[in-house]
C-alpha cells in the first residue's frame, strides 16, 4: 500500500513530472527543428523511427492534463521548457512559445499546483547543434541566454528552477554511447560535452542571479547504482569507474569538489583546453539539488579501450525495459549525497518511476511507488532533508530512442485518439494523498 501523506513531514511535496519534447508536440506553436528531430529521422536511431512531432498533444490539451494533476491531489508539477520552442533558431524569440509557458504556469497556479521548472530536458535547436552543440564552448552563452529569456517571463511565479535535467544523458549517453541525440560515439566529443554541460549550468546560474533570481535555483542529476558483477578486483574497479562517470562527475563539479580521479583517467586528455579555469564558475552555490533514481547496473571488466567495462544482467525483478527494481538504492544515494557532497542542501526527489507494458490496471506500478516512497522515508529517518517525491511520469509519452513503446505514465494515453485514462496507480496515489 502506498504510504499516506500523513506519514511524511509537513510540507513534503508530492508531484508528477514530464518534459516538453516528450509530451507537447513539436508541430504546434512555432517550434523550430531540434537535434532530436534529426536524430529520430535517421534510420535505426529510434523505435520505428518515432519522434516527438505529435507527442501527447499536451500543447493543445494542457488544461485537462493539469486537471489530472489537481484531481489526483498533487501539490506540484515538474515541467520543462523546449529550447527549440522558445528560440527556434537558437537566437530569435518565438512569442508563441513564451506565451504557451506563461499560460501553463498560470494554469498550475490556478489549480493550486506549485510549478517546478526545468529549463532544459534535452531538445537543442538544430541551428546550435549544427555548430557543434555541447562540443562547442559557444553553447555556454547560448544556454545562459535561453534560461534568462524563459526566467524573465515566468520566473516570478515558479516554485523552483533547475538549469538541466540529467547531464549524464546529455553528454555521456549521447556522445559516448550514441543512444540519444546527437548520437555520437566519440570520446573527445564526450569530454567536451561533459565539461561544457556543467559550465553552461554554472554560467546560467550566475546569469540568473545577476538578473535578480530569487533563492530557488537548482540542478537535477540522475543517479544509478553501479555494483560489481562478481567479487573480483577487476569487477570492483569497473564498477568504481562507472560510478565516477555516472554518479560523481556532475555532483562533484557542482559542489566544488572537482572531477573524480577514476573518470579523469580516461577523460582528461579529451577535455577542452583550460578546463581547470572553469571549475569555479561550475560550482555556483545552489539552493537545492534534484535527484532522479531508477535502477542499478552490474559491471564486469572488459578488454579494449577505457573504460573497460561491460554491463552484466542482474537477478532482480525487471521493468518493461529490463531495468532492475531496487528501491533501497534511492535511500543509499540520498544518504550518500548528504554525507559526501551536499551536506545540508535540500534534496528533492525529482524523478522515480517505472515502465510496464500495462493498460490501466497496474498493480506492479503501485508496488513500485510504495517501495520508493518507503525508501524516501528511510532517508528522512536518517536525517536527510528530503522535500519531495515526483513520479515519472504523469502521462505515457515519447520515451526518446525507445519511442512510444515504454509506458511510464500514471495516466494511459491512447496514441491514436490521445484519450487519457487514469490508471489504478493514479487512483491509489489520490487515495494516499487524501489520507
Amino acid at each position: 500500500m502506498i504510504p499516506k501523506r500523513s506519514s511524511f513531514p509537513p510540507g513534503f511535496l508530492f508531484g508528477a513530472a514530464t518534459s516538453a519534447y516528450q509530451i507537447e508536440g513539436t508541430q504546434f506553436g512555432g517550434t523550430g527543428p531540434s537535434h532530436w528531430d534529426s536524430f529520430a529521422a535517421t534510420p535505426g536511431n529510434t523505435f520505428q523511427g518515432q519522434d516527438g512531432s505529435r507527442g501527447c498533444e499536451h500543447y493543445l490539451r494542457w488544461e485537462s492534463d493539469l486537471d489530472l494533476l489537481k484531481d489526483a491531489g498533487f501539490d506540484a508539477y515538474r515541467f520543462s521548457t523546449s529550447w527549440a520552442r522558445v528560440l527556434p533558431d537558437g537566437r530569435t524569440v518565438n512569442p508563441e512559445g513564451l506565451d504557451f509557458y506563461d499560460r501553463l504556469v498560470d494554469g498550475m497556479l490556478a489549480r493550486g499546483l506549485k510549478p517546478f521548472l526545468t529549463f532544459h530536458h534535452w531538445d537543442m535547436p538544430s541551428a546550435l547543434a549544427t555548430r557543434g552543440g555541447w562540443q562547442n564552448r559557444e553553447i555556454v552563452d547560448h544556454f545562459a541566454r535561453f534560461c534568462q529569456t524563459v526566467y524573465a517571463r515566468i520566473g516570478d511565479r515558479v516554485e523552483t528552477a533547475a538549469t538541466l535535467n540529467e547531464p549524464w544523458c546529455i553528454s555521456w549517453l549521447s556522445h559516448f554511447m550514441g543512444f540519444h541525440a546527437p548520437g555520437l560515439r566519440d570520446i573527445r566529443a564526450t569530454g567536451h560535452a561533459m565539461h561544457h554541460v556543467m559550465l553552461a549550468h554554472g554560467t546560467a546560474i550566475a546569469a540568473l542571479r545577476a538578473d535578480g533570481a530569487r533563492d530557488h535555483l537548482g540542478l537535477v542529476l540522475n543517479f544509478e547504482t553501479a555494483h560489481p558483477a562478481d567479487d573480483s578486483a577487476e569487477a570492483r574497479a569497473a564498477a568504481a569507474r562507472q560510478d565516477a562517470i555516472y554518479n560523481r562527475w556532475f555532483v562533484q563539479a557542482a559542489m566544488g569538489q572537482g572531477y573524480p580521479t577514476e573518470a579523469m583517467e580516461g577523460l582528461e586528455p579529451h577535455l577542452p583546453k583550460g578546463w581547470q579555469d572553469d571549475l569555479a564558475m561550475i560550482a555556483q552555490p545552489l539552493d537545492w539539488l534534484g535527484v532522479n533514481y531508477y535502477t542499478r547496473k552490474n559491471y564486469a571488466h572488459a578488454p579494449g579501450p577505457w573504460p573497460q567495462t561491460v554491463e552484466v544482467p542482474g537477478p532482480l525483478p525487471k521493468t518493461q525495459i529490463d531495468w532492475e527494481i531496487r528501491p533501497e538504492g534511492l535511500t543509499e544515494f540520498l544518504v550518500r549525497l548528504k554525507r559526501d557532497h551536499t551536506g545540508d542542501l535540500p534534496l528533492y526527489i525529482t524523478e522515480s518511476g517505472v515502465a510496464f507494458a500495462d493498460e490501466t490496471d497496474d498493480p506492479n506500478r503501485i508496488a513500485y511507488i510504495a517501495a520508493h516512497l518507503q525508501a524516501a522515508q528511510a532517508a528522512l529517518a536518517e536525517g536527510v532533508d528530503v522535500r519531495s517525491f515526483f513520479y515519472w511520469s504523469l502521462l505515457d509519452n515519447y520515451e526518446w530512442s525507445l519511442g512510444y513503446l515504454p509506458r511510464f505514465g500514471l495516466v494511459h494515453v491512447d496514441y491514436e485518439t490521445m484519450e487519457r485514462t487514469p490508471k489504478a496507480s493514479w487512483h491509489a496515489l489520490r487515495e494516499a494523498l487524501a489520507g
